[in-house]
């Protein structure tokens, strides 16, 4: 399952949001750790599995899913404490809840409403944060490579040089290029700034008109060069209403945000930039008994999608019988599918592309 940790200032909205996209009111504490997180799941909107469910008309529906964790009331906030929570040193990527709404009921911690400042304090907690791990990682590898070089470990120091350097440039490392054994390398640090980041711009209720458009959110903001930086992307959203929206009917929800120019609320954005942004897609299954979304990331070959919906599938896998998601909705049925050769067989080194309607065949 994707893992997402919410990040923030306090009184920015964070929690709130974490209710809303998780549906939870009292949000239950994971228990991991040295803090407490609340963690909830949060499901990815996907109006093709709305379609396929219609025609299939299965006793389940189960959409693809994130799970999202917020540091628990009372908790301490900055990257430090993150690094005491499991499942925040343990996330896909980091969502950042900046402040932009203004309420005097509701103070600032550092007073006035700056945008990207916020963001980039924050940035800059997760770059001392790594740069601490990085510099702990080489002083150790220093001392055992007194007692006997290993290839391994030169290696390793080589590349927690590079990271140190760019830490100390006051660069995050997601912006940092490396080759997979690199990768594999840093893999168990989990440093935190080198995780994709989405920047939630919780807006005013006066800035409605900026939903729609998060390029003009970001440049309104102050955010757009910071937003310019790799595997960075936002998201405009306005907590308030979005609370409100969550109360409406659904008929009432859905012209509410037609007069504001949106399709869907604020928190199926988020969710679903947070899925883009970790570069996933969504394969389905189908049948009578269930129909199904899976999260893998984008490239995954057909064995190891397999391994998703269950181990034995991919260690007995055959074959794929693959069928476009767009060529079932107008057909209605597989059957009407292979009839007009629209189902295709594939092995297992076929890369999975989203919206792949899939069925395993394979040997117990």
């Amino acid at each position: 399952m994707l893992r997402t940790a919410l990040i923030g200032l306090p009184s920015t909205g964070k929690t709130t949001l974490f209710q809303l996209m998780t549906s939870q009111r009292e949000a239950p504490r994971s228990g991991h750790g040295k803090l407490d997180a609340n963690v909830g799941i949060a499901r990815v909107p996907d109006e093709r599995l709305d379609r396929l469910t219609a025609i299939f008309n299965p006793r389940k529906r189960v959409p693809a899913t994130v799970e999202l964790a917020d540091i628990a009331a009372g908790g301490r906030t900055g990257a430090q404490a993150l690094l005491d929570v499991v499942p925040f040193r343990s996330a896909d990527a980091l969502v950042h809840v900046v402040r932009v709404f203004r309420d005097t009921s509701i103070p600032h911690p550092s007073g006035a409403i700056d945008p990207a400042r916020d963001a980039q304090a924050m940035e800059d907690e997760l770059i001392l944060a790594d740069l601490a791990v990085a510099e702990r990682r080489l002083d150790r590898i220093e001392r055992d490579l007194k007692k006997g070089r290993t290839a391994e470990l030169e290696k390793e120091r080589d590349v927690l040089a590079t990271c140190r350097e760019m830490l100390e440039r006051g660069a995050p490392l997601r912006a940092l290029s490396l080759d997979e054994a690199d990768r594999k390398r840093l893999r168990g640090f989990q440093f935190l700034s080198a995780k994709p980041l989405l920047v939630v711009i919780n807006l005013d209720e006066s800035d409605l008109g900026l939903l729609s458009d998060a390029s003009a959110a970001a440049t309104r903001t102050g955010l757009a060069a910071f937003l310019s930086r790799a595997a960075t992307r936002a998201v405009p959203v306005c907590a308030k209403i979005e609370l409100e929206i969550a109360e409406l009917p659904s008929e009432d929800a859905a012209a509410f945000l037609a007069d504001l120019g949106l399709r869907e609320p604020g928190v199926d954005r988020v969710i679903r930039a947070t899925y883009k942004l970790l570069g996933y897609v969504s394969f389905f299954t189908v049948g009578e008994d269930e129909c199904r979304a899976w999260s893998i990331p984008r490239g995954t070959e057909a064995q190891e999608a397999a391994g998703e919906v269950h181990t034995d599938m991919a260690r007995g896998f055959i074959r794929a019988e693959v069928v476009r998601y767009e060529h079932l909705v107008v057909r209605g049925s597989l059957a009407a599918c292979r009839e007009h050769g629209e189902m295709r067989l594939e092995g297992k080194q076929y890369v999975v592309q989203d919206g792949d309607v899939i069925n395993f065949r394979f040997a117990t």
